[in-house]
C-alpha cells in the first residue's frame, strides 16, 4: 500500500472519530415512575422498562417517536453527593413527549435513569447519542 493510501486512510478515521464526538448533546434528564405503558408516541403498548419521553427540544412534532438514544450521566444537576454510576450506560427508545414545564431533555424511565445514576439524585446532566 502506498504512502498516499496510508495517509488517507489515517484522515478517514481521524475524521469518522471526529464526527461520533460531534453528535454528542447534553442536557438535563428526569426520571418517572412506571407504569411505562401508555405513552404518545405508541398509545398502551409496552414498549419495556427501557424508554424515555422527551421535551420540544427533540420531540419534532413526534418525529422523535421511535429513535434510540445512548445516554450516560456526566454529572449532577444538585447537591446529591455521587449522582452519576461512572461508566454505565443505557439505551432507551422514545416513546412520549414531555409537556412542558418539562425538567428535563429527557425525561427516562426509572429503570433507566437508575442504570446510570442514583434515584436521589433525581436530576442530573447526560450526555446523549442517537444510536
Amino acid at each position: 500500500m502506498g504512502i498516499e493510501m496510508r495517509i488517507f486512510m489515517m484522515i478517514s478515521i481521524v475524521l469518522c472519530l471526529c464526527s461520533a464526538a460531534v453528535h454528542a448533546a447534553q442536557g438535563n434528564a428526569v426520571y418517572y415512575k412506571p407504569p411505562y405503558s401508555h405513552s404518545a408516541c405508541y398509545g398502551n403498548q409496552d414498549n419495556g422498562p427501557m424508554v424515555t419521553g422527551v421535551s420540544d427540544a427533540l420531540w419534532r412534532n413526534g418525529q422523535a417517536c421511535g429513535k434510540r438514544y445512548r445516554v450516560r450521566c456526566i454529572r449532577g444537576a444538585n447537591q446529591a453527593p455521587h449522582p452519576c454510576k461512572p461508566g454505565n450506560s443505557v439505551v432507551v427508545k422514545v416513546v412520549d413527549y414531555c409537556r412542558q414545564p418539562c425538567n428535563g431533555i429527557l425525561n427516562l424511565s426509572q429503570d433507566a435513569f437508575n442504570e446510570i445514576a442514583d434515584l436521589d439524585a433525581g436530576k442530573v446532566i447526560v450526555e446523549y447519542n442517537p444510536v
